[in-house]
């Protein structure tokens, strides 16, 4: 089940490194969905370039897969400069970041994937990076430890995450920019398929694109992900068809993601909670260990989804499953008493 699991999983798989660059757009307007967020970005980019300053420092969050990294790379693009790329989780000391820093050029950006899993000491050398574009230098360890202040070159830094909540506050506060990446509609989705059918050279009819974004979860990695199954699959199995109603359908039974995106993993999630908990409340560690996944898998992969297409609530009290999620699971909804409802908790990062 675990091909099957990573078809529809919003995280880039190791393969896709080499394959996703080039079903990239090059520029802003070429970048379907989140109009409102290029809107903003494309003001903040041409007040920046009219008073010839580096744009200023841009926080990007929301669930993984919508197009955080790629935006990043654009903002370069648009602004004429340099980008360097990094993440959160290998940036751990110090001395990881004084050469991405001292060797920016005026107005570059430097962007950091996971920044909200930086280390308390990273994000405190942050700081002054970020404000007064300047950089402690610790020359040598011990009693006697000596450390130099280096400047550094204006630059913009532009961070990722898929965990808004777990950034702090002092290092929020420093970012002029925040901008939230929400879930594409089904039509943006079936625009992007169309276009990277054309730039794979794979004929894929337009019900078909249909069928493959409605089961793409709201998200254009799992899209084009999809559109490249399908593709393997009306190649082999459809004699070289093109893409189809019919056999974007067939292929995706065989991939066992039903008709509102949701795999395998996606219904132990919900039949777990409806048979082993009464429909919930249950809280998300039990939960995990119930389906043997990792807890952040489950609160950042799973849920956000589930939730926003109301398969599930997220309480005080734990997860529950929605009347959606039972009808969907085959199961009569229980009645529950009015004061018994519960209280939906934000979705946060």
């Amino acid at each position: 089940m675990k091909d099957r699991h990573e078809v529809t999983t919003p995280e880039t798989l190791g393969k896709e490194i080499l394959s996703e660059p080039a079903l990239r757009p090059s520029t802003l307007d070429e970048f379907i969905g989140q109009n409102k967020v290029k809107e903003a970005l494309k003001v903040s980019i041409e007040s920046a370039i009219r008073r010839k300053e580096p744009l200023d420092h841009l926080l990007i969050h929301g669930p993984p897969g919508l197009g955080k990294t790629t935006l990043a790379s654009l903002l370069a693009k648009e602004m004429g400069v340099g980008f360097k790329a990094t993440s959160g989780p290998i940036l751990e000391k110090p001395a990881d970041l004084v050469g991405p820093l001292s060797n920016q050029e005026e107005g570059d950006i430097l962007f950091i994937d996971e920044i909200h899993r930086l280390r308390p000491i990273m994000e405190e050398y942050m700081y002054p990076a970020m404000e007064d574009f300047r950089v402690e230098i610790r020359l040598a360890d011990g009693p006697k430890a000596q450390t130099m202040t280096m400047d550094v070159e204006r630059f913009t830094l532009v961070g990722a995450t898929t965990r808004f909540g777990l950034l702090t506050s002092p290092m929020r506060s420093r970012f002029g920019i925040i901008q939230r990446v929400n879930f594409y509609p089904s039509e943006e989705l079936t625009e992007i398929i169309v276009r990277s059918s054309k730039i794979m050279n794979v004929d894929c009819a337009l019900e078909g694109a249909e069928v493959l974004a409605a089961r793409s979860r709201g998200t254009p990695r799992i899209a084009n992900r999809l559109l490249r199954r399908v593709r393997d699959f009306a190649l082999v199995r459809a004699n070289g068809s093109s893409i189809t109603k019919k056999v974007a359908e067939e292929a995706l039974c065989m991939l066992e993601v039903d008709e509102y995106g949701l795999d395998e993993m996606d219904d132990r999630v919900l039949r777990t909670i409806i048979e082993k908990f009464d429909g919930g409340p249950v809280g998300a560690q039990t939960l995990a260990v119930a389906i043997s996944e990792d807890l952040s898998t489950l609160t950042d992969v799973y849920e956000p989804f589930l939730i926003q297409q109301g398969f599930l609530m997220r309480t005080p009290r734990g997860r529950l499953a929605t009347t959606r999620a039972y009808v969907r699971c085959g199961f009569e909804p229980p009645k529950r008493e009015n004061n018994e409802s519960e209280e939906q908790l934000d979705l946060v990062d």
